[in-house]
This record gives C-alpha cells, structure tokens and sequence, in this order.
C-alpha cells in the first residue's frame, strides 16, 4: 500500500505534484483530491480515541501541516506541497492503524474519487505553468 497513493513510500512534494501533473489536475482538482484525504484523515483523527486527544487539534485549521495555506512556488505547488505534509501523517500514523478491510475500502473509494477528478478535467484544465525553473519560489 505504501507507494499505491502520490504520498506513499518515500514520497514528497515532488511526487505529489508529479502526480497532479501526470493526471493533469486543475488547481482545483488537486484541492479536491486534497480534501479528499484531509476529510479522511479528521474523521479518522475524531474516531480514535488515543489521535482525538493527541493530534485533534492538527484538524481544527484547514489545510493540515506546517505548508498550510502556502504557496511559495511560482508553478503553484500548493496542494502537492500540503498533501505531502497531510500524506506523511496518514502513512505513518493511520495506515498502521487500519485493518486490511480497511485498507480495502480506501483503495475502491480512492479509485472511484479519482474516477470522477479525471471525468471532470476537461472542465476544469489546468493552466500553464509559467515559464520559470521548476523550483523558484516568490
């Protein structure tokens, strides 16, 4: 499971945005495959007693994580840059926590909301980055 989501493994912002550029994702596209996941994450958070009490609060603001409402790249790296803090804690703290019936879920609801992002791209096309390096920030 762990290298089945732009988050997994030993992944970072550059996955994540390498992610939302291969599926071609508009910025909103990537806020809502982002939102996705955070509301996941908080219910999941309200859900167990012992992260209610430790990391509810991490919930309370939206986005998650230290890049929270950042966007300190000219290529607009905002939603890669929150979903690689938000994917770090569903990795590591509550994918060990799920069952394999859990695990199962998600992948067949994760399948069936990236379905309906990739419908719904021609829509919503992403803009053209600026012609920049990569990495500038402002």
């Amino acid at each position: 499971m762990s290298g089945h989501y732009p988050f997994g493994g030993r992944a970072n912002r550059v996955s994540a945005f390498a992610f939302f550029e291969k599926n071609q994702l508009s910025l909103d596209l990537q806020e809502r495959y982002y939102k996705w996941w955070y509301d996941l994450a908080k219910r999941f958070v309200e859900q167990d007693p012992d992260l209610r009490v430790t990391r509810a609060v991490d919930f309370k603001h939206y986005p998650y994580g230290q890049h929270a409402e950042r966007n300190f790249h000219l290529h607009d790296y905002k939603w890669a840059t929150a979903l690689a803090d938000l994917g770090a804690f569903i990795a590591n703290v509550i994918f060990p926590k799920l069952s394999e019936d859990a695990r199962h879920t998600i992948d067949h609801d994760h399948d069936q909301m990236l379905k309906t992002l990739l419908a719904e791209r021609a829509q919503a096309p992403r803009e053209a980055p600026p012609d920049v390096g990569r990495y500038r920030h402002v």
